[in-house]
């Protein structure tokens, strides 16, 4: 196993563990998975991290897909045993194996940093939302103050190297905007817990139009 390897399989999973399962990214996701309802679906789904603030009352069934196939098992126990229809899958967010207008709702949560290609991926989740339904979103990225996206711009060829591709400079509002959804945004702020270049958060719901 050559270094960069090793990295990636051992080092990588703990940073991302560290990050995204961090008390304060927790409230937030707190606030803002539990409005998934009926059919759901999840992009970045393995590691598991939204299974615990779904309501399980309002869920009927749970799809979601992710590239590290090792994750992937620990997330099918985890929604079975909410008592969920899951249907788990290895995939990319550029091509989501799941028809047109199949969910309800549609999670995307700190994924959106490191997709290979934000616009295609955003594009797909507008695609397997049914008319009317709502992506419900968490990420992080472009802050909006000169200062902190300079340093990010400074920063970002060596943090994608670092954290799995993720990016520091992608916008996130207007990235649904651009793909027909109508955005109901519920908060942004810089994250207390995390540097002003890696901290910008913005969270809310995104409508596709229809009835």
């Amino acid at each position: 196993m050559g270094m960069a390897s090793w990295y990636d399989e051992t080092v990588l999973p703990r940073l991302i563990s560290l990050g995204c399962g961090c008390p304060g990214v927790s409230e937030l996701r707190r606030e803002v998975v539990p409005l998934a309802r009926g059919r759901v679906f999840e992009i970045g789904c393995g590691g598991g991290f939204n299974q615990a603030f779904y309501d399980k009352r309002r869920v009927t069934g749970f799809a979601g897909i992710d590239p590290n196939i090792a994750l992937l098992e620990k997330t099918r126990q985890q929604a079975r045993a909410n008592g969920w229809e899951t249907e788990i899958r290895e995939g990319r967010g550029e091509a989501i194996p799941f028809a047109d207008g199949s969910f309800d709702s549609v999670v995307c949560t700190f994924t959106l940093c490191s997709v290979q290609d934000q616009a295609q991926t955003v594009r797909e989740l507008r695609r397997v939302l049914r008319p009317g339904g709502r992506l419900i979103y968490l990420e992080h990225g472009r802050a909006p103050d000169p200062g902190p996206a300079r340093w990010q711009r400074r920063i970002e060829p060596v943090w994608k190297r670092l954290a799995g591709n993720c990016h520091l400079t992608r916008e996130i509002g207007s990235a649904f905007l651009r793909a027909g959804l109508e955005i109901e945004p519920l908060g942004q702020s810089y994250f207390d817990h995390a540097p002003r270049w890696a901290g910008w958060m913005e969270w809310g719901t995104a409508r596709r139009p229809g009835i």
